[in-house]
């Protein structure tokens, strides 16, 4: 993305913010809790499993129930499978943390920040076409451009600008 494609795209959030259509240190939070909420949908299945006990399933079904209605409040309109790849850049990214999580605790910094990387790329696919920035099928991160996906969520989503 060259640089005054990119400059457009920010002016446009930043209208998008000043109108109060967006609000995007609110909607991070979010997908942060959807991430979660993804995370313990998993949880759920693999304690029915090993219990044996289906009042996990309610619970897995219950916590289903509203991860998919904050995602609606997120991805309000998609096309093609856009809905089921969002929710798998979300969850990718999530597991991606947290195995990065424990390479650092495990003292094996670098493969922690390669992970860390490829999560906060993950993360920054999902923001990018969550605001229908990209074409995530025609997608292809060019090395001489200045400006890359991750570099428009470190410029847009920043949820310490209240």
């Amino acid at each position: 993305m060259d640089e005054k494609r990119f400059q457009k795209l920010i002016e446009k959030i930043q209208q998008m913010k000043k109108d109060n259509k967006f609000d995007l240190s609110t909607e991070e939070d979010l997908s942060i809790a959807i991430m979660n909420l993804i995370s313990l949908e998993e949880h759920f299945f693999f304690t029915a499993e090993k219990t044996d006990k289906e009042e996990y399933l309610d619970l897995l079904n219950e916590t289903r129930e509203i991860r998919k209605n904050l995602m609606k409040r997120m991805i309000k309109e998609y096309e093609g499978e856009m809905w089921c790849a969002a929710k798998h850049l979300l969850a990718a990214s999530m597991r991606l943390i947290e195995v990065g999580t424990k390479l650092l605790s495990d003292n094996k910094k670098d493969e922690a920040k390669d992970i860390f990387n490829k999560a906060y790329r993950l993360y920054a696919l999902f923001w990018a076409a969550r605001l229908k920035m990209i074409d995530l099928p025609k997608l292809k991160k060019e090395e001489n451009k200045p400006w890359t996906v991750e570099d428009l969520v470190d410029k847009l989503v920043d949820c310490c600008d209240e």
